[in-house]
This record gives C-alpha cells, sequence and structure tokens, in this order.
C-alpha cells in the first residue's frame, strides 16, 4: 500500500524570511494540514499545527529559524516506509515530492484512517505504553511541564486515587505563553493540534478563570486548574480498529489503557503508537534501521549495528527491540564535510531512550547520540514507557495482517 491515495494537498508554502506571526495567520484555515518552508527552489522544512500549538516564539521571528527539519518522502512512498520515518524523525506530517517538487503532505491521521479497515486483528494490548506516567491534581503546572518535556510524551493522566483528568502539553504551553492577557477557561486548544488539546482528549476543562500575570505565576497554579476534567479509557482487548475509530469520533490522540476485569488505568495508547505498530517488522529483518545511508561516507549499516550493540550490552540485560537512526544532512560544511543530524531512537524491554546528535560528517554525529544515549542508559533514565518484547507469534501476526492489507 503507497500513500498516493492519502496525500493531502492542504498546504501553503512560506519562504524562510517570513516573519513567524504571517504563518501562525495561515493556520487561522482549518482545513491548513501544514506550512511548507522554502529556502528559494528548495524545500527547508514544515510548520505544523502542533509545533505551533507548542511554540512560544516573537511574532517577528523568521520562520526558517523555527522550522522542524522532516524528511520528505515521494507520493508512491510505501505505507510502512512512511510511517517509520514519522517515528524516527518525531513528526506527524511529513512533505510529499514529486519530481523534486512540494506535491503535497501525508499525516498521521491520513495513514491511521487508511489502514484502520485492517486494523481489527490486532488489540491495544499488542500497542499500548505499559508505564503510566502520571501526575497528581495539586502537582504544580511547571512541574508537570517538566515531566512532560522530559519524558517528550504530549499526554499526562491525574491521578488523585483514581483517575480524575488529563493534562495535555499543547494546553500547557498555550496557557502558559498567554503572559500578561486575560484567559476565561475553557480549552485554550482550539488553535492547536487538533487531537492534542484538552477538549479533544475526552472533555472540558476545570475552568480557571481570569488570570493575568507572569509565566512564574501561571507555572505555581496547580494542575487541576487547566486539566480536562474528563478521561477517554479504553480496555486493553479492544481491537485497534474500535481504538482509533474513538479516537477519530471523539478528536483525541490518547486513550487510558485499564485493565479488561477493573478500570484500573494500567498504560495509554497514543497515535504515535498506533503509527509505530506499523512499522515492525518480521522476524528474520533487521532490528536497526538507518534512514539516510548514504551520507554514512567511509561507513556502513554493520558499522552502526555494531555500534548500537556496543552501548547497550554495556549495562546488563537488555533487550533491543528497535533501533531506528535517522541522517539529515545540513547546507553548513567545515573543510567540505557536511553538517549533520544524528536522531537515535533505542527502543528496548527497559523503557525507550532518544537523542540527538550534530556533528560535521554522519559517523562523528552518530557517535555523539549513541553517547547521549549511552549516558541515558547509564542513569537509568528512559525517555518514556517501557514496550514489551515483541514474540515471534505475535510478529506474525502483525506482519501478516500487513500483507493482507
Amino acid at each position: 500500500m503507497d500513500i498516493s491515495e492519502i496525500v493531502s494537498t492542504s498546504f501553503t508554502e512560506f519562504d524562510v524570511g517570513t516573519p513567524f506571526s504571517k504563518v501562525a495567520g495561515a493556520f487561522e484555515n482549518q482545513e491548513l494540514d501544514a506550512v511548507v518552508v522554502m529556502d528559494g527552489d528548495e524545500y527547508h522544512g514544515i510548520i505544523s499545527r502542533r509545533q505551533l500549538a507548542s511554540s512560544s516564539n516573537q511574532p517577528s521571528t523568521k520562520v526558517g529559524s523555527r522550522v522542524q527539519h522532516v524528511p520528505a518522502v515521494d507520493r508512491t512512498e510505501d505505507v510502512r516506509e512512511v510511517a517509520r520515518l514519522m517515528i524516527g524523525s518525531d513528526a506527524k506530517t511529513l512533505p510529499v515530492l514529486d519530481d523534486n517538487h512540494v506535491f503535497g503532505v501525508v499525516t498521521t491521521d491520513a495513514i491511521l484512517e487508511a489502514v484502520r479497515p485492517f486494523l481489527d486483528a490486532v488489540t491495544v494490548d499488542d500497542a499500548y505504553s505499559t508505564e503510566l506516567i502520571s501526575t497528581s491534581p495539586e502537582t504544580t503546572i511547571g512541574k508537570a511541564l517538566n515531566t512532560l518535556r522530559e519524558a517528550r510524551i504530549a499526554h499526562l493522566p491525574v491521578v488523585d486515587d483514581e483517575l480524575v483528568g488529563m493534562l495535555s502539553l499543547y494546553d500547557v504551553i498555550a496557557f502558559t505563553t498567554r503572559s500578561g492577557q486575560k484567559s476565561q477557561g475553557g480549552s485554550s486548544s482550539d488553535f492547536g493540534d487538533r487531537g492534542g488539546g484538552g477538549r479533544a482528549a475526552g472533555g472540558s476543562h476545570g475552568g480557571f478563570g481570569a488570570r493575568e500575570g507572569d509565566t512564574d505565576r501561571m507555572l505555581d497554579l496547580p494542575v487541576r486548574n487547566l486539566m480536562s476534567d474528563t478521561v477517554t479509557t479504553v480496555r486493553r482487548n479492544a481491537p485497534l480498529d474500535e481504538l482509533v475509530e474513538t479516537m477519530f469520533n471523539q478528536d483525541i490522540s490518547s486513550l487510558v489503557v485499564t485493565n479488561n476485569k477493573i478500570e484500573e488505568p494500567i498504560g495509554i495508547v497514543t497515535k504515535t503508537d498506533v503509527i509505530e505498530a506499523l512499522t515492525w517488522e518480521r522476524e528474520d529483518q533487521r532490528t536497526v534501521q538507518v534512514v539516510g545511508l548514504d551520507l554514512l561516507e567511509d561507513s556502513d549499516y554493520d558499522d552502526v549495528s555494531a555500534l548500537i550493540e556496543s552501548v547497550t550490552s554495556k549495562y546488563g540485560e537488555m533487550d533491543v527491540i528497535k533501533a531506528s537512526i535517522e541522517l539529515q544532512e545540513h547546507k553548513e560544511q567545515s573543510r567540505g564535510v557536511p553538517l549533520v543530524l544524528a536522531r537515535i531512537r533505542l527502543v528496548t524491554d527497559r523503557g525507550y531512550f532518544t537523542a540527538d546528535g550534530e556533528g560535521y560528517g554522519a559517523p562523528h554525529a552518530i557517535r555523539l547520540a549513541a553517547n547521549a544515549i549511552e549516558r541515558q542508559i547509564l542513569k537509568g533514565k528512559t525517555y518514556g514507557r517501557s514496550k514489551k518484547p515483541r514474540d515471534p507469534d505475535e510478529r506474525a501476526k502483525l506482519y501478516g495482517w500487513w500483507l493482507g492489507g
């Protein structure tokens, strides 16, 4: 299955020198999926609603300095490869090229809509993240924001003996960046990611009333003042097609997973988790995936795979489920060697680790990113939740339904 039938042409282009305020104004068009930023005739990056919602840039900031550098894909690219690129670049929207010109964009929602009919063979239990990171109603918004950023997650369940609400990263940032302005309560996510806000999390805000003051005072408010007071849950045995249908019907991007017998929160499942399920490989395929192999110069795939193995083998038992390395080349050079960004996502049975490294030449950049991953493993610091290892039967089932689609 390729993406030719799900490419959206609901995008607009701006030059790198355009003020950020003009780009923000473009998103008043609710049908717009993304802004593609160009440097002359060359693709430079994108601005998405999600990124806009989490931005605190000054209106005069040039958009070229705030773009998300994500890989472009061909309009006939395989859906699995697009899903892999989305996970590797931490992006929910990718530009689509046709004859080296930007033809459109492809979004997470479009992919999920396309594959939804084939998801009935897989359950939430196959995809959800098993360690539930949560907060309490009395935790300050500042501390909750730090948890969201440290764990690189967008949704934080609020628990007070039982599940009482949901806090969204986009709502927190939208709230705190309105320093000096009055707010009358309600959802602050209407201008942001259509699946990420408090309203979109399944309920309405516990109104926080008219507030004025600086950001520090806002960050000292308790989470209960900003959280969504209703949370949508799903049981472990629910099929993924029903899960995705619920996400679309309720305009949400995450659900709290509960035990099949009792309503006890045991994890969380997001659109990203479902997209990641599309990237699972057959048992006989490579665990380490590299995007941008042509940038490796004198190194090759085996060198990168050996580096990942050396990093993970130093600190006891660790089952590597998947490692993805994405390489992006910048225009800047030093003595003819380009500046390269390497992003590593390491999914293990002890949680997942992610880090970036930027250096001249791909091998240097990968080494810097691997060093950062190694420090995280040494400290026992995971970015996000643990994943369950996939046994061969489970991999066969998942891969089978995809081939059948």
